[in-house]
C-alpha cells in the first residue's frame, strides 16, 4: 500500500492565457464558424452553404458552444417559420487577427507542400 497523497500548501498558478484562448477554439470547425461570421451576421442555412463539408449536427453544436463561451450571439428573427441569425460578439471579433495569422501560415504551408510535390514530380 502506498503513502497517502498530501494536499499541496502552494496556491495553484493562474491559468495559462494561451490555454484559455485555445480552449475557446476547441472543437472541429470552431475557427471556421468564427471566420464565416466575420463579415456579417448569418443564418444557419447560410453558414451551411458557406461550409458545405460541415454537417448540420456539428454546425449546431459549434454554434451552441461558441454562444455559451460568449463568442457568438444568437438573435431570433420574427419570421415564419422562425429562424435565427448568428453574429460575433466583441470578444469573438478579437479572435479574428489570430485566426487570420493561422490561415496565413496555413497558406504558406500549402505553397511549400505544392512546390515540394512539383519538385518530386520533375525528378
Amino acid at each position: 500500500m502506498g503513502l497517502p497523497l498530501r494536499k499541496s500548501k502552494v496556491c495553484p498558478p493562474p491559468t495559462c492565457p494561451l490555454s484559455e484562448v485555445l480552449g475557446l477554439l476547441r472543437g472541429a470547425w470552431a475557427p471556421n464558424v468564427i471566420w464565416q461570421l466575420s463579415g456579417e451576421p448569418r443564418r444557419f442555412g447560410e453558414l451551411r452553404h458557406d461550409m458545405p463539408k460541415i454537417s448540420a449536427r456539428v454546425l449546431s453544436a459549434r454554434l451552441r458552444e461558441l454562444e455559451t463561451r460568449g463568442l457568438v450571439t444568437r438573435r431570433v428573427l420574427d419570421t415564419s417559420p422562425p429562424s435565427a441569425e448568428y453574429s460575433l460578439t466583441s470578444l469573438g471579433r478579437e479572435l479574428l487577427p489570430a485566426i487570420d495569422a493561422l490561415a496565413c501560415v496555413g497558406r504558406k504551408l500549402i505553397e511549400e507542400w505544392e512546390m515540394h510535390q512539383r519538385k518530386v514530380a520533375l525528378s
